[in-house]
């Protein structure tokens, strides 16, 4: 915050220090370029060395697998899986293996998956920002969902991966909701403007990761190799993975620091080139 301070600057300083406070203002007066931008949001994003958490992949060995840290998930009554597709490795795991029900959502791929070891619930509804229905497919918000599943007051695990639909719903989703959630793994994605074949940073991917680090730490970034473009830098592509630890769990260890890929990360695409960044 800054403090008003005309009131104690002397007249006579005044003709000597107009010319570069208009000068000071005019620099201040520009909008930030897109590259700004995205370098903003990516420093943002970095992840921090947590003390206490153990990563393990959960889901599949390559698009559908996730790095959570299994020894912070002892608390969970109950996991969220938005964005199936017809496969939910990830899902199937954190039942098998927390013996907690997990709740399915998928509205555009209906197929509900197999999983003969947990306890998996398909739900042929999307989630979104609000309560509604659109071209026939039913949409509503995470704390619908928990309190229509007896969830509304335990504590979730929750997979997202929603092809862009993620933005809204995180700015949508009451502070007391993302408090309830121990871990969340993201995968974002970004809006590509098809006539200028480009893709678009917009403002709400800086406001949504922000939201979420009032309440979670960053403990995993992993870039999506089916995205991987060249126009987008410091990212190297426009779909990226991150795990986010509620700060009621994590405790971060400020003598470390994340310098590169996990040994547990695999390509999401195992047949063309990877393109994580390089160690910071």
């Amino acid at each position: 915050m800054v403090a008003a301070l005309g009131a104690v600057i002397r007249n006579q300083g005044n003709a000597q220090r107009e010319p570069h406070a208009e000068s000071a203002a005019a620099l201040q007066a520009q909008p930030p370029t897109e590259a700004m931008q995205r370098q903003e949001l990516f420093d943002v994003l970095q992840p921090v060395a947590l003390a206490n958490c153990r990563l393990e992949r959960f889901g599949e060995a390559n698009d559908g697998g996730y790095l959570m840290c299994a020894n912070l998930l002892g608390d969970v009554q109950s996991g969220y899986s938005y964005g199936i597709s017809g496969y939910d490795q990830w899902g199937c795991d954190i039942s098998s293996r927390l013996e907690v029900p997990v709740h399915q959502y998928d509205c555009f791929n209906t197929t509900e998956p197999a999983c003969p070891t947990g306890n998996t619930i398909f739900h042929a509804e999307c989630v979104g920002p609000n309560a509604e229905t659109l071209e026939g497919r039913r949409f509503d918000g995470f704390r619908n969902h928990f309190a229509s599943n007896g969830d509304a007051s335990h504590r979730i695990v929750l997979k997202i991966d929603v092809e862009g639909a993620e933005w809204l719903t995180f700015l949508a989703a009451p502070d007391e909701v993302l408090e309830q959630i121990d871990q969340l793994a993201v995968e974002f994605h970004w809006s590509r403007d098809e006539q200028q074949n480009r893709w678009i940073h917009d403002a709400k991917y800086l406001a949504v990761v922000r939201r979420l680090k009032q309440f979670f730490e960053i403990a995993h970034l992993h870039f999506n190799n089916f995205s991987c473009v060249e126009d987008v830098e410091p990212f190297p592509g426009w779909a990226y993975e991150a795990l986010f630890v509620n700060k009621r769990l994590a405790v971060v260890d400020p003598t470390r620091t994340v310098t590169g890929p996990d040994p547990l990360d695999a390509p999401n695409d195992p047949l063309v080139a990877d393109c994580q960044p390089a160690p910071r």
